[in-house]
């Protein structure tokens, strides 16, 4: 059996807010704006996976430390072509890095704290 990675879904608090920073900074897709049982929600295409994003459901209590990490969760990895570029063009944006641009074997990665603490990480891969 093999697994493939078919979506993530993020809970968040500003919708509005989280979908313009995954298409206006990731430059994500827009596929919809719809309802995830019974709750606001988007889908957007992020280089051909899927990201589901929503607010809170009629009685459901997100229990998070709005300044903190989520438990059982640390980061989004996406993949760049360039991350000097990616890099330079998020701080412009006012993201900081908790992790500037470094070399790894094999990699250069980053991390950012992106809208509602949800951290990113960047990578580009290198011969």
């Amino acid at each position: 059996m093999s697994y493939k990675l078919h979506h993530i879904h993020i809970l968040c608090k500003d919708l509005i807010g989280m979908r313009d920073f995954f298409v206006d900074t990731l430059e994500a897709k827009l596929i919809e704006m719809k309802q995830f049982g019974g709750a606001d929600g988007a889908s957007l295409d992020l280089k051909g996976v899927t990201v589901n994003l929503r607010v809170g459901q009629a009685g459901e209590k997100i229990a998070k430390d709005p300044d903190g990490k989520v438990y059982g969760y640390h980061h989004v990895g996406l993949q760049v072509e360039d991350l000097d570029a990616a890099y330079e063009k998020l701080t412009d944006k006012g993201y900081v890095f908790s992790v500037p641009p470094k070399d790894l074997p094999g990699l250069r990665i980053a991390f950012f704290d992106g809208p509602e603490n949800v951290t990113f990480e960047l990578l580009q891969p290198v011969s």
